[in-house]
């Protein structure tokens, strides 16, 4: 597995990157029977470190986790145990989801865009000056779309620690949106009729 170890704006000890490196590692064996790659962040925000650990465990099954301590080692306990948590919930669906991923149909490609505010619009306390009244699109990238069921879009969402995930429902062959919801609940975007 390919693991990233980066600091921003500090300096990690070699000491640290050899401890991520092995708890990840050790942590993909358990879960996983090869995972693809894993990126650990580390940042200090006045008088804590925070860690940002992205690991890609398959196509498409990405988790994330997030940990705050008064030091790295700390932080990055708070990170990992987040994500170990997520995987002792969901391991059951974890392997089957895994074991069937070879046999569904490969995703589809969607594009995502980036809007920049219009004209007057008032963005983080500011006005922005646009030339136009609609919102411009100033970045676009390609994405996957993969077939799910609800519960495994579901799993995606809270494992990636995502606020929204696009799939195409394995029942109906639709495009559906999942997204959590400002009281922590989750919210399902169906175009089927009703």
């Amino acid at each position: 597995m390919q693991i990233s170890v980066a600091g921003k704006q500090i300096d990690l000890s070699d000491a640290l990157k050899y401890r991520v490196t092995g708890h990840l590692e050790r942590l993909a064996d358990k879960y996983f029977d090869h995972a693809l790659d894993a990126q650990v962040t580390f940042s200090r925000a006045r008088s804590f470190f925070t860690c940002d650990i992205n690991l890609h465990a398959a196509r498409g099954l990405t988790l994330r986790g997030e940990g705050e301590a008064a030091d790295a080692h700390g932080a990055f306990d708070d990170a990992a145990e987040h994500i170990a948590r997520r995987l002792r919930r969901y391991r059951g669906r974890v392997h089957d989801h895994l074991r069937t991923l070879p046999r569904r149909r490969a995703p589809e490609v969607g594009r995502s865009y980036i809007l920049k505010p219009a004209e007057g619009q008032v963005v983080e306390g500011e006005v922005k000056q646009g030339s136009g009244p609609y919102a411009t699109i100033v970045a676009e990238r390609l994405a996957e779309i993969a077939t799910l069921s609800v519960s495994e879009a579901v799993m995606r969402l809270d494992l990636a620690a995502s606020t929204l995930l696009m799939f195409r429902n394995s029942t109906s062959d639709q495009i559906n949106v999942i997204y959590r919801r400002q009281d922590g609940n989750i919210g399902w975007l169906d175009p089927s009729p009703a």
